[in-house]
């Protein structure tokens, strides 16, 4: 029988006092007139105290993961859900009696958000990043058929870097997606180091950053009439996925 103390729920990230999950399920709960449900951040500079965390807090009944943990935060859990374990990236922690589950509902909420832009000339992708966040919207791509390169800074295996991505590339790859950091608040001057005068009508660019609401990288794609959208789209559909799977 669930108490009012199993009700509380949180996000686990570092430098997280902005965080868009907090916000969203505190109004989620006042709207729903759930009473004694709670949603705090845990804002760790490392995981090391993960686990004491865990055995001091025997309430939680669910956890958001955020930069940089999606990927570090795996060897933590009990196990893993498929998606998750293919992806090798976890957004989502469900807390139960055998131990605690990763899940990756980033991939509903960046489908969800990206699927209405896309046209049948948007056959290729880039992705800037290679983090967590990257490797969900890789397994999207994957998932509709669309091939994609991903873009680091440095060039290794399977990415390229930046000084590497020709004006040939980006004409060719239609979509852009940021899943770097770069451009958050508050350093709202700082874009993505991309030739911008390639993108055109035909492109859609994506941020996943919500805060603020256009990027220097979105400004510069609006500018050149590129199909433009921010991430908070896709934060809510994670957000409402973490939802039903904490109380499924």
């Amino acid at each position: 029988m669930h108490t009012k103390r199993s009700n509380k729920y949180g996000l686990l990230g570092k430098d997280i006092s902005y965080s868009f999950s907090g916000n969203y399920f505190s109004k989620k709960f006042e709207k729903l007139n759930l009473k004694g449900y709670t949603y705090e951040n845990f804002d760790f500079q490392d995981l090391s105290n993960f686990n004491k965390v865990l055995d001091q807090t025997t309430d939680l009944k669910g956890m958001n993961v955020t930069i940089p943990y999606k990927e570090s935060i795996i060897p933590y859990l009990t196990r893993l859900d498929p998606t998750a374990a293919e992806i090798g990236a976890v957004n989502t922690i469900k807390f139960t009696k055998e131990g605690t589950i990763g899940f990756n509902t980033d991939v509903i909420g960046f489908r969800k958000a990206i699927e209405p832009l896309i046209s049948s000339e948007h056959k290729k992708a880039l992705i800037l990043g290679t983090g967590g966040a990257s490797k969900a919207v890789s397994h999207v791509f994957k998932t509709m058929g669309i091939p994609f390169l991903f873009i680091s800074r440095q060039s290794k295996e399977g990415q390229i870097s930046y000084k590497d991505l020709t004006k040939e590339i980006l004409q060719e790859h239609l979509i852009i997606v940021n899943c770097t950091p770069i451009g958050t608040f508050p350093e709202i001057d700082q874009k993505p180091d991309i030739d911008y005068s390639q993108i055109g009508a035909n492109h859609i660019a994506f941020d996943l950053i919500y805060n603020p609401e256009q990027t220097a990288f979105l400004n510069e794609a609006k500018l050149r009439g590129a199909k433009i959208k921010n991430g908070y789209e896709m934060l809510v559909g994670q957000a409402e996925a973490s939802w039903e799977i904490w109380n499924s």
